[in-house]
């Protein structure tokens, strides 16, 4: 079962999509895909697919023969395909990134937006992803900067935890958590990948407004459930809070911000082994 930071049911996936999917992931998603283009991938495994944005972008700029699209959260899985049109070699399947479902050297591309930070064995994530691909091909993949390059979910984080000085959330340590290039790198090597490129790529997110941005940063993730459990203030209350912090250090209609994170193209190698 995903653990509670990782677990996106009820209505998290529709308001993740709606409110943070074009202000945070859809910039992140095209430069994958972009990428991903020179290299010519037919069979093509998505991880942590999400509500599918990554998905789209590779259906529509790939064209890849065949997509898996996989996800451990079955809400997930369930929104996405009602949002992505059915296309020509298009699946979708529950999958845990650290225990895949498929055989040896299935792939030519492995790709994962912003999803490697949930998983508890990332090292057994990068030895599955390395699996499952055939020589030559690359496992994609990006993750977020720390939190303090991404100021839109440090300021969530940081209001959200005035509510609860005793036992602030601590849902957005997890997104930003995995943000050490080097240890990334080692722990690739380690995996078996040959070559192993990562760059520092920084793109503007922009929102219509600071109270979209607040609902998304509040009930588009976990720490909505935090939240809930711990009670005490009514999570209205603490959108409303979130939207007046965003607002005072972003400005409103549109809202702009910089973010950060870590592109990382990881490859096989053109052994058989």
């Amino acid at each position: 079962m995903p653990e509670a930071n990782a677990t996106f049911d009820g209505l998290i996936p529709e308001v993740y999509d709606n409110h943070l999917g074009a202000v945070l992931f859809e910039p992140y998603a095209a430069d994958l895909v972009n990428r991903l283009k020179p290299r010519g991938a037919k069979d093509v495994l998505e991880l942590a697919c999400g509500t599918g944005i990554v998905t789209r972008a590779l259906v529509e700029g790939l064209k890849p023969r065949r997509l898996v699209a996989t996800d451990l959260n079955e809400p997930m899985i369930n929104y996405a395909r009602s949002k992505v049109a059915a296309a020509p070699g298009l699946e979708w399947r529950q999958a845990d990134a650290a225990a895949l479902p498929f055989p040896d050297s299935s792939f030519d591309a492995v790709v994962c937006q912003f999803g490697v930070m949930f998983v508890p064995d990332k090292l057994a994530a990068m030895k599955e992803a390395r699996r499952v691909l055939r020589p030559g091909g690359v496992f994609a993949f990006n993750v977020w900067d720390r939190l303090e390059e991404n100021n839109l979910g440090q300021t969530a984080h940081e209001t959200i935890a005035k509510f609860f000085p005793f036992d602030p959330p601590q849902f957005y340590t997890i997104p930003f958590g995995f943000h050490d290039s080097k240890l990334i790198r080692s722990m690739l090597g380690e995996a078996g990948f040959a070559d192993v490129q990562i760059e520092s790529v920084a793109k503007e997110s922009k929102s219509p407004s600071a109270a979209h941005l607040a609902v998304g940063l509040v009930r588009g993730n976990p720490v909505v459930n935090a939240i809930q459990e711990r009670g005490g203030v009514e999570v209205g209350t603490v959108i409303a809070a979130v939207e007046e912090a965003l607002r005072g250090r972003f400005g409103d209609s549109p809202l702009t911000a910089t973010m950060k994170a870590w592109v990382v193209m990881a490859s096989r190698g053109k052994e058989s082994k």
